[in-house]
């Protein structure tokens, strides 16, 4: 990633953020600091205006220019945060349809640069627009991957505080459905992360059995397993993953196939740290993954035109 950015420079262009410092580790820090200044400077390349923490001024409150934010307004107006029309297309289109429980915040998807929702729906914005693009795309991606894909959800959950599912509020960033020829479904669900860390999180006591029953029917959990994710910062890598095989359990039988993946920069390596670590506790990982974002740019399954963008847009050189 190169030598870390000075704080003069990163305050220059108004990204210098004490939120992207993580204790005791330099290297992660200096990477958080990159991803948010390549931002800014993405935005100052395609002349857009600068945005503001927070998102929405308030008249009497204190604000601040962020590099790597834009107006909401203007970012509305505009989608200048979708680096394809497809993209866009995708992102009007889900926000026209509220799922119900959603907890989906549309102003950090039009306004915020450094956001990974954003990221989601630029990957995979020409797939949910182009029924043929993506049919060739996932096996290209995945291989092993069985059937036909025939959607692409953003922001999707079977059922938000469904006691059949997990009953509570998890959602895949994307997800791939399946068609596996026989009247049931796959699905392909996918976490984005990108200028993100993992953090220690406790889940709520009253669904915590739920949870166990789902990881007991699986299989691929030791005791020492689940001991090790409750409460700790691979909670919500559990939770994602809990909420494929909820579906895979789900008593209808709609859903015969199901995996988890996690999508990361390279450089992130909070996450591709917990992501080895998570993938340690199962007993089989057919149902988890991970890939980094520059794996699936460099694979050949986007158009020419959109890994360009892609590149210039989250890639810093």
């Amino acid at each position: 990633m190169g030598e870390a950015l000075s704080k003069q420079t990163l305050q220059a262009a108004h990204s210098w953020e004490a939120a992207d410092r993580v204790p005791g580790q330099p290297d992660l820090t200096a990477f958080r600091r990159r991803l948010r200044y390549h931002q800014a400077r993405w935005r100052e390349a395609h002349g857009h205006p600068i945005g503001t923490q927070p998102i929405v001024p308030r008249a009497g409150k204190p604000l601040r220019l962020l590099g790597s934010r834009i107006p909401l307004d203007y970012a509305r107006a505009t989608g200048a945060n979708f680096v394809t029309a497809a993209a866009h297309e995708a992102a009007k289109a889900r926000l026209a349809y509220k799922e119900p429980h959603q907890m989906l915040d549309a102003r950090r998807l039009w306004a915020d640069l450094l956001s990974s929702m954003p990221l989601c729906f630029n990957l995979f914005g020409d797939l949910a627009v182009d029924a043929q693009l993506a049919e060739r795309a996932v096996p290209t991606w995945w291989p092993d991957v069985p059937g036909t894909a025939r959607a692409v959800r953003f922001e999707h959950s079977p059922g938000r505080l469904d006691p059949a599912y997990l009953g509570n509020l998890s959602a895949f960033d994307a997800a791939v459905e399946l068609d596996l020829g026989d009247g049931t479904r796959g699905v392909l669900g996918v976490e984005t992360k990108y200028h993100e860390i993992v953090k220690r999180e406790l889940p709520k006591p009253e669904r915590l059995a739920r949870y166990l029953e789902i990881s007991e029917r699986s299989g691929l959990f030791s005791p020492a397993a689940v001991e090790a994710v409750t409460g700790t910062d691979l909670l919500q890598l559990w939770l994602d993953h809990l909420l494929v095989l909820a579906m895979l359990q789900h008593p209808s039988g709609h859903w015969r196939w199901g995996r988890l993946v996690v999508v990361h920069p390279a450089g992130n390596t909070n996450i591709a740290q917990a992501c080895a670590c998570y993938r340690a506790l199962l007993s089989d990982d057919a149902t988890f993954a991970t890939v980094t974002l520059e794996e699936l740019l460099d694979a050949g399954a986007l158009p020419g035109a959109t890994v360009s963008a892609l590149g210039e847009r989250y890639v810093p050189s």
